[in-house]
């Protein structure tokens, strides 16, 4: 178990590394956005092109995190159900629901999305807009994003197998939206509980 823990580590390092580095890429598609948007009103100026890469960016960045989302544990699930569950069972509810349908899932979405590059690639396609851009890479970053999640979800298989036997802490211990609230409001009392101490002195 320990050599896969291992990949399971390095694939996490890869993973967060993709994923905080992808943010960046909504910051350039604002401003590639403000700056279409500025070009068209002062010069009554734009392009397809512009568009485009707002849309290969915002792309890019969402394909890219959605990994880093799966790693930190913020994906989307049913609480309601979920969370009145025990602990052990949660993991099996996990795990399940990684083997059973996102792993068969991302494995088919990369199966039909590399050749679909590919064949982008092959013959040179290009938007059918005017003054579009090459369509291979909007494809390419999608397959990208779907080969990252097959590996990503291979090492949230390993680490909940590892928890429930007892081999590695709980990543992710879960925490009951009640729980939630009760801690955001103890935090919010004793920030102000300090700041009425500070207005005293």
């Amino acid at each position: 178990m320990q050599p896969l823990l291992a990949l399971s580590r390095l694939i996490d390092r890869i993973t967060a590394l993709v994923g905080k580095g992808v943010m960046w890429l909504i910051f350039v598609a604002i401003l590639v956005s403000a700056t279409n948007a500025i070009v068209r009103k002062a010069i009554n100026w734009s392009s397809n092109s512009l568009l485009e890469l707002q849309w290969y960016l915002f792309g890019a960045a969402f394909m890219g995190a959605a990994a880093y989302t799966l790693q930190q544990n913020e994906h989307i699930r049913i609480d309601i159900f979920y969370g009145t569950r025990t602990r052990r069972t949660q993991h099996w509810i996990d795990l399940f629901g990684h083997v059973v349908f996102l792993l068969p899932f991302v494995v088919l979405m990369t199966w039909m999305m590399v050749p679909y590059a590919y064949g982008a690639w092959k013959i040179g396609q290009v938007s059918s807009s005017s003054g579009g851009l090459i369509i291979w890479p909007a494809r390419a970053l999608l397959a990208a994003g779907f080969v990252l999640l097959i590996f990503q979800a291979l090492s949230e298989i390993i680490k909940k197998i590892a928890v429930m036997r007892g081999l590695i802490e709980d990543p992710h211990p879960f925490i009951s939206a009640h729980e939630a609230a009760e801690k955001e409001g103890e935090e919010l009392a004793r920030e102000v509980a300090r700041l009425a101490q500070e207005a005293r002195k």
